[in-house]
């Protein structure tokens, strides 16, 4: 019997003073049974930072070898924005720089490793990709939160994430690192 996904809802108040966005979101994510709670979480704060109008959470989630776990689209249907999560590898991203305007890469792992796992490989537009890394505390105090239904509010200022959840606050660094 093939297990089925999990449906987590989210309900977000952002504040992204970084980027002027200031949004009430509620999300419905379905959490593929191979993916971890570091993968979900990371997801749902990519979405999150990477808001705009027209951003989608693939169809396929994590099973989905085509279509990154995050994205925008304009109007023709071409990739805006293709946001990827955890640790990529350089023919994924290669891939994704050739098909996309923008690309990003949210890693709830260790960044250096990833660099250098990357280092050298042939990526289109490298040193244009942004690899961030969210704190790690964070990410594991909403790992310890993590529930089917939450609501949480989401400020960012100066690349500092500030999260309250359930009237639990924390704070970290979003770290940006880039190739090459």
């Amino acid at each position: 019997m093939a297990l089925t996904s999990t449906i987590h809802t989210f309900d977000i108040a952002l504040a992204d003073s970084d980027r002027g966005v200031y949004e009430d979101l509620s999300l419905r994510v379905a959490r593929h049974p191979s993916e971890t709670e570091e993968f979900l979480v990371t997801r749902v704060l990519a979405y999150c930072l990477e808001y705009e109008e027209g951003i989608s959470f693939s169809k396929g989630g994590v099973s989905d070898a085509d279509d990154p776990p995050i994205f925008v689209r304009d109007p023709v249907g071409r990739y805006k924005a293709w946001i990827e999560i955890g640790s990529p590898d350089s023919d994924r991203l290669h891939k994704a720089a050739k098909t996309s305007e923008r690309v990003a890469v949210y890693t709830f792992k260790d960044p250096a490793s990833l660099l250098r796992r990357l280092d050298g490989e042939r990526i289109h537009r490298a040193t244009e990709i942004p690899i961030w890394s969210p704190d790690r505390g964070i990410l594991a105090e909403l790992v310890a939160l993590l529930d089917r239904r939450m609501t949480l509010h989401l400020s960012v200022a100066g690349r500092e994430l500030y999260l309250d959840v359930g009237g639990k606050t924390f704070s970290g660094p979003l770290t940006e690192h880039r190739l090459g």
